[in-house]
């Protein structure tokens, strides 16, 4: 009998042994994706630039008002293997003429192109709350989950679906385009 190697759990690291063991045990079955889909059943309609512009702004005026405007908010499809992230927020700043003007700019990866609307919120909220906190500390999560109240448990959903997509392949909420 040919044993077969588990995949890796890299995305869930940190996580308690018996939620890994949970995971695997569902990767194993061929359950994850049938337990994502039930959970969130249809993507969102954020499909291009304007509308994710858009998307972000609506959420940073209701919770982030008073940080610097956004000048550039996109898909990028070279996020997530260049950088192994799945968004950056980005601070560019240039002299013009005596004065340095700075920009500040989103990227999402474009995986959440085909993801629930839930998925794609908490990587604009984690995007969108670097604007006011720069590390990741206890004060970071506290303004995510002020923006999104399940900010934690999505993340964990996320990372399940990312492990998913590396053992499997499968994507899935890819649109019919």
């Amino acid at each position: 009998m040919k044993l077969v190697a588990a995949p890796a759990l890299r995305y869930l690291n940190g996580y308690p042994a018996d939620t890994l063991a949970q995971v695997q045990h569902m990767l194993a079955e061929g359950r994850v994706g049938d337990w994502l889909t039930r959970r969130h059943p249809q993507a969102h309609g954020v499909r291009t630039d304007k509308v994710l512009y858009d998307y972000v702004q609506d959420i940073k005026s209701d919770y982030l008002r008073s940080t610097e405007p956004l000048s550039k908010v996109a898909f990028d499809s070279k996020l997530h293997v260049v950088k192994n992230a799945l968004g950056t927020h980005t601070t560019v700043s240039r002299v013009q003429g005596s004065k340095l003007k700075s920009k500040r700019e989103i990227r999402v990866a474009s995986l959440f192109k085909d993801t629930p609307e839930p998925f794609l919120k908490m990587i604009v909220v984690h995007e969108l709350a670097h604007l006011r906190e720069r590390e990741h500390d206890k004060a970071f999560y506290q303004l995510c989950t002020h923006m999104e109240p399940a900010y934690h448990q999505l993340e964990f959903e996320v990372r399940i679906y990312l492990t998913h997509l590396e053992a499997t392949g499968e994507r899935l909420w890819a649109a019919a385009d």
